[in-house]
């Protein structure tokens, strides 16, 4: 068994990582039993640790290795086991690299994009964070004009820090959001400055006026004023009890993507700044048309939903072909996972800032899903497929439970942080019937019902922990050779820029 390492009370990193707090909201994930001294000292071990050694975000690749810790923690396993995982995954971690300089406000823009400066942004936020607070640093840094399009600049030169946030695999997005669902400022640092020095997915993927309408169109700006809705404030509506309009549904803009022929891909767009070049504006014509409509009570939270119903139909619906079974793909994943944390972050942010989030982590899971080349979706052929019975013969009764025992030690983290995901989401929508989403103009979402996360709970099991396969990454090589490319062209022109 391995000594649990203590974070010594009173030190530097008790305000920056401090024990968990509970979730912000009642639509974030429950905490499991289990929860012990031990764990919590081993978690702010590692979550320390992991701050003050190495760097979390180098050459274009994410270390989450802190993920991890806080999935088994919130699943309530031991301080050993969070330790355990910490130290086999840490050996593929990289040094902290020492900024070239600090980040001050006056050359905050200069080096964006740069990961050389990773640790000197989470300092600057950090500094923030402790002067402002998490709110109103993220609302700021995030969402405002200034950190987003200035006037006079060329488009490749702007600061455009929503779509760095959202750029990836939506891994900042996923970072603070694990920040906020635990009450962790020195991740919400880390995660502001992996935004900062990730280079962007198309400059104008997010247009500039975006900024100005607070994510509203001008059609709906006058009806939405006057609404609000705060998300730090404990939720009246639950969210079983909250009427299902259908105008502009998620479910209706994938349907009419799916007609478009100007949007039926002839490759597969795996680098994301060619497909926006070429059919951004198209995409974000659609992702305006998706309706938030803050006049009608518990618009947050519907269009929340929709968002994580349209990501797990994407990957567990898209993933099946039937020649082939279920393939559990690597990024619909992390839509599935990225859309967990999407009630924890809307919980720091005003109303305008909700809306803007909404609507472009709308239109990034749109980009993705046109970028796989826009599987079709067979939706009775999905059902008809998939729907056995869940075995009985597991340890306990609730099949969630042993799915999640079975992830809690698995070595690979995406599939503990998945189920998890699913498993909350059933929790909030298991009881949707048959029905629910007749009404909406993709074929075939009549006959969906809350049994599809446990329909994909089921079938992630079965591809990844009882197949021993590993997370389809079609395409990703190519990609990676490409931005691996081009950052190597971008070093080599700052490089002549500053000589």
């Amino acid at each position: 068994m391995v000594a649990v390492q203590q974070t010594p009370h009173g030190s530097e990193f008790d305000a920056v990582f401090p024990a968990p707090s509970p979730p912000p909201t009642v639509l974030s994930p429950s905490r499991y039993p289990g929860v012990s001294p031990e764990a919590v000292a081993a978690l702010r071990y590692v979550l320390t640790d992991n701050h003050t050694k190495y760097h979390m975000f180098y050459k274009g690749y994410l270390r989450h290795t802190a993920h991890h810790a806080l999935a088994l923690y919130a699943l309530g396993a031991s301080g050993s086991l969070i330790e355990q995982s910490y130290e086999r995954g840490r050996v593929i971690l990289l040094p902290a690299v020492e900024p070239p300089e600090a980040i001050t406000e006056e050359n905050f823009m200069e080096h964006l994009g740069d990961d050389k400066f990773y640790v000197a942004y989470v300092t600057f936020f950090i500094e923030a964070i402790e002067e402002k607070g998490v709110s109103t640093t993220l609302d700021e840094y995030i969402f405002s004009e200034k950190y987003n399009f200035i006037e006079g600049r060329d488009a490749s030169t702007q600061p455009v820090m929503l779509n760095r946030f959202l750029s990836g695999v939506i891994h900042a997005l996923i970072h603070v959001g694990h920040a906020t669902e635990f009450g962790i400022p020195g991740m919400v640092a880390q995660g502001l400055a992996m935004a900062s020095v990730h280079w962007p997915n198309g400059h104008m993927f997010f247009p500039p006026s975006l900024f100005k309408h607070g994510g509203t169109p001008p059609v709906e700006e006058a009806t939405t004023r006057l609404a609000s809705l705060c998300l730090n404030t404990k939720i009246s509506i639950a969210p079983s009890q909250l009427k299902q309009p259908h105008r502009n549904h998620a479910f209706s803009i994938l349907a009419k993507i799916m007609q478009d022929p100007e949007l039926a891909m002839k490759k597969q767009f795996y680098d994301f700044p060619e497909l926006t070049l070429e059919h951004g504006a198209n995409i974000w014509r659609y992702a305006e048309q998706w309706t938030i409509d803050l006049s009608q009570p518990g618009e947050i939270e519907r269009k929340m939903e929709e968002c994580i119903w349209t990501n797990t139909v994407l990957y567990a619906i898209c993933g099946w072909r039937k020649d082939r079974g279920f393939t559990a793909d690597f990024i619909f994943m992390h839509l599935v996972t990225s859309s967990l944390f999407l009630p924890s972050v809307l919980s720091y942010l005003p109303k305008n800032s909700q809306v803007m989030l909404l609507r472009t982590y709308f239109a990034s899971t749109l980009a993705w899903w046109i970028a796989r080349n826009s599987p079709r979706l067979d939706i009775r052929g999905f059902i008809d497929a998939t729907s056995s019975p869940v075995s009985s013969e597991g340890k306990v009764s609730n099949p969630f439970l042993n799915f999640l025992g079975n992830a809690i030690t698995q070595p690979e983290d995406h599939v503990l942080k998945i189920q998890r995901a699913f498993a909350h989401f059933s929790s909030l929508y298991g009881a949707r019937p048959k029905g629910y989403f007749k009404g909406t103009e993709l074929d075939g979402a009549e006959a969906l019902d809350g049994s599809l996360f446990l329909t994909a709970t089921r079938l992630t099991d079965e591809y990844t922990i009882q197949g021993g396969k590993t997370w389809d990454r079609e395409g990703l090589t190519e990609r990676i050779s490409r931005m691996k490319r081009l950052r190597l062209e971008r070093e080599k022109l700052n490089l002549r820029l500053k000589d």
